[in-house]
């Protein structure tokens, strides 16, 4: 949450002349609403139901640079889908960066009840190790800009074809 993986995976999509999909976007509009409302009316459990549904949708296509939400590695079969039928990025922020980029920020259900820094701390911690299971590459997101960022991750992506 707040890494940049919606910028980041835009502007790769781009320059790879691929096909973008933020999965928190596909679930809106196949929902119908925002996903703060899907969190309100089912529940952190309901909405990774219906995330683990989009991912393993979208990680057949060929192709696509598929952006998650922050929690999608939480299950087992969404860690599976991404590693099996992709090439997975990390873009690594620590929670003090990633608070600082979140602060004010509507639509981010899971730091609206309690102090978001720690919130953010808790989280870091639970899914640091679970991105760096599935990892094939792992860019720190601190100082450069997207394009930097962007040019990192096409130098490691080619160097590792």
């Amino acid at each position: 949450m707040g890494a940049g993986k919606s910028t980041v995976g835009r502007v790769l999509a781009r320059k790879l002349n691929s096909r973008f999909i933020d999965s928190d976007h596909a679930l809106e509009e196949r929902c119908g609403v925002k996903i703060p409302t899907i969190f309100e009316m089912e529940g952190e459990a309901g909405f990774r139901k219906r995330e683990a549904q989009i991912i393993e949708e979208l990680t057949q296509e060929k192709g696509l640079i598929l952006a998650t939400g922050g929690g999608s590695v939480l299950l087992p079969e969404n860690r599976r889908a991404l590693s099996e039928r992709g090439t997975v990025v990390y873009l690594h922020a620590n929670p003090i960066e990633l608070w600082h980029r979140t602060k004010g920020g509507e639509g981010r259900p899971l730091l609206q009840n309690g102090d978001p820094k720690a919130i953010l701390e808790n989280l870091y911690a639970l899914r640091d190790p679970l991105y760096r299971e599935i990892a094939d590459h792992i860019i720190e997101t601190g100082k450069p800009s997207v394009n930097q960022l962007v040019n990192t991750l096409l130098m490691q992506l080619e160097l590792a074809s």
